[in-house]
């Protein structure tokens, strides 16, 4: 097992699949009427927030506490860094206070990959800027094998704001490992140039959603970031939701067993209607579920498993 996760790119298929079954296992403590397994007693996990954060953060502790860890929640609003404290000097005072593994999430691309260097406990990445969010990409290649049965050979359309997008960059090294056929699919100016060929040879792009849907096993819709906007990267909400968003019209063009996924916060109404948020063919519920047996299962292997 590796001893840090900051990208979908650490992961070799062996290493990703040991993650997948762990996690299966970890699910099914999950159902129980006592959800807590002794394995991390005596560890600590910080999670070191920049960003704010439901899903993420409320996952990682709530998977660092059934695992019986102790759990340090650390917010930047409010701490030192308010007060201008360098990502290094917070990461020296984790290590005083004998952090074991530190979950991070940081609105600059990269932030985790230097934190590594300055810990001796494990890093993982949370979400960094626009780069990376590699526990996401596992908790969505576990929903869909869940639902599915397998991973190899699926066919899965990731749509939308690619270009802001870290759930689509670790979906797309992830999956691709795994593999599973990935198209990415939005509006010219918010698929970087190149980006498939960069992440993943084989990865297509494609700027009609209507086109690949008959296709599609999976279709992953991403949030639009428009607080990551600066400028216009389409005409309008209404125009971007007539032909990139997935209503209940565009869903019925998918085979019977096909998937519809988010990874939330959504924008209901515009990359996704509620008819098609809350039919039986979404899984963005589960995939909050399965986050937390996810992180219990990354958190279990760096700490508790075959790496130390």
């Amino acid at each position: 097992m590796i001893r840090h996760l900051l990208s979908g790119a650490d992961l070799d298929a062996d290493t990703a699949t040991q993650i997948l079954d762990t996690a299966a296992e970890m699910a099914a403590v999950s159902g129980r009427e006592v959800k807590k397994l002794p394995a991390l007693r005596g560890r600590t996990v910080v999670n070191l927030f920049y960003e704010d954060s439901t899903r993420t953060r409320i996952s990682f502790e709530a998977a660092a506490k059934r695992l019986s860890a102790d759990v340090i929640n650390f917010s930047a609003k409010g701490s030192s860094v308010a007060k201008g404290e360098s990502l290094k000097d917070t990461a020296l005072t984790l290590q005083a206070m004998g952090a074991d593994a530190v979950v991070v999430r940081h609105p600059a691309s990269g932030a985790p990959h230097r934190l590594a260097d300055w810990v001796d406990g494990s890093v993982v990445n949370a979400g960094d800027g626009t780069h990376e969010h590699p526990t996401q990409a596992l908790l969505d290649a576990y929903t869909m094998r869940s639902r599915l049965g397998r991973l190899a050979g699926l066919s899965v359309a990731v749509v939308g704001d690619v270009l802001h997008s870290r759930v689509a960059r670790s979906n797309v090294l992830l999956l691709s490992t795994l593999g599973a056929k990935v198209t990415l699919v939005g509006p010219p100016t918010l698929i970087p140039l190149d980006i498939a060929a960069a992440l993943a040879p084989g990865t297509d792009v494609c700027y009609d959603l209507d086109a690949v849907l008959p296709s599609a096993d999976v279709v992953m819709m991403l949030r639009v970031q428009r607080e990551r906007m600066g400028d216009s990267y389409f005409p309008s909400a209404r125009e971007y939701a007539r032909r990139y968003g997935l209503d209940g019209s565009r869903m019925a063009r998918l085979p019977e067993h096909a998937i519809v996924m988010h990874p939330g916060p959504m924008n209901r109404g515009m990359e996704i209607t509620p008819e098609v948020a809350d039919s039986p063919r979404s899984t963005i519920v589960e995939q909050v579920a399965n986050g937390v047996s996810v992180r219990m299962a990354v958190l279990y292997l760096l700490l508790g498993g075959n790496n130390r």
